[in-house]
């Protein structure tokens, strides 16, 4: 294989029918349409409505992303699943996928950074791409929340924010150096991890899972986050990757056709956008309608952006993330 620059092909998403409102929210817990929205910008998301695994909304989505690259499943030289809620705690989801797919010999991984995963698994079929090692790579972002959050006042500050979904990505070899990926940036500050995690069931715990772990005021079975810290930070980290994918590239925001970050909180993306001086039409978000659904968010938002005409060939686009380690991340594509 020659060296090539990677580019998005086709891209691909599925969102379980099961539409949870705000108001339906209420119903289990001491909250308000109002009060939700006052804080994440969220009206609406979706949950799975019967036993399913992410790998398989994954799937659906691989298949119409493949199915707009052109391309088969087979020709695919690597499957990257960015997911936090994998279907098992192993096997990865990737090889699940896989199996669905009928795929016998593909190398598959698993991506498990959070709401930076998607990014990251860029990040890596880029590199698969550039140096030869792929010439079509397949990567996915599922995730299923409806399961592991606490659907109760107690848990209320997080459980309102996140959704389920899946969204996914063709990557190809693109012999035009100005078209395609143009550069990925990796960060992390792990000192951080406890602001925004998810403590058991783990190796650190013996026995990983027990009667207190489920019990309590703070069950740690159920992620915690402290909001404001994380707030604070993302304020930081986002305006802060996406002028060094920028500044790489020799571009400034002005040169930017769109930004699309990843969907945390529409006040975090609005003040981004404020403080970068963005106009209305350079910022896609989708929060409203889909809430956090972490590794999907990137490929669910950038899904709609082409669907809505956002996105015209030779379009400058940037990727953003931040999240959960804590980890951060930007993509510079030219359309």
């Amino acid at each position: 294989m020659t060296r090539a620059n990677s580019r998005i092909v086709g891209v691909g998403r599925y969102l379980p029918e099961h539409v949870v409102t705000n108001q339906d929210l209420t119903r289990v817990m001491d909250t308000t349409d109002e009060w939700i929205q006052q804080r994440t910008g969220i009206r609406e998301r979706r949950y799975i409505a019967e036993d399913t695994g992410a790998a398989d909304l994954g799937v659906v989505a691989a298949r119409e992303a493949l199915d707009r690259a052109g391309l088969r499943a087979d020709q695919m030289d690597l499957v990257l699943f960015a997911t936090l809620s994998p279907d098992y705690d192993f096997p990865a989801s990737a090889c699940v996928l896989s199996r669905l797919f009928g795929l016998k010999r593909t190398p598959a991984f698993d991506v498990k950074n959070q709401c930076s995963g998607f990014l990251y698994g860029l990040a890596i079929a880029d590199k698969f791409i550039k140096t030869g090692r792929a010439r079509h790579v397949l990567l996915v972002g599922g995730e299923i929340h409806s399961t592991g959050i606490d659907l109760t006042t107690r848990g209320r500050d997080v459980a309102v924010i996140f959704g389920d979904g899946a969204a996914a990505a063709v990557l190809t070899a693109e012999p035009d150096a100005k078209r395609g990926v143009l550069s990925t940036h990796l960060h992390s500050e792990g000192r951080y991890a406890e602001k925004l995690w998810l403590e058991a069931a783990a190796s650190r715990s013996r026995p990983r899972l027990s009667q207190e772990m489920l019990e309590g005021a703070k069950p740690r079975i159920f992620p915690h986050m402290e909001g404001k810290y994380v707030f604070k930070h993302a304020l930081t980290r986002f305006p802060e990757v996406i002028l060094e994918a920028l500044s790489a590239n020799g571009f400034s925001v002005k040169d930017l056709d769109l930004l699309i970050p990843h969907q945390a909180n529409l006040r975090i993306s609005q003040m981004v956008a404020m403080g970068l001086e963005l106009r209305e039409e350079q910022m896609f978000n989708n929060i409203d309608r889909y809430g956090n659904t972490t590794a999907c968010s990137i490929p669910l938002a950038l899904y709609e952006a082409i669907e809505q005409g956002r996105v015209e060939a030779g379009a400058l686009i940037c990727l953003a993330a931040f999240g959960a380690g804590f980890t951060w991340a930007a993509a510079l594509m030219r359309w």
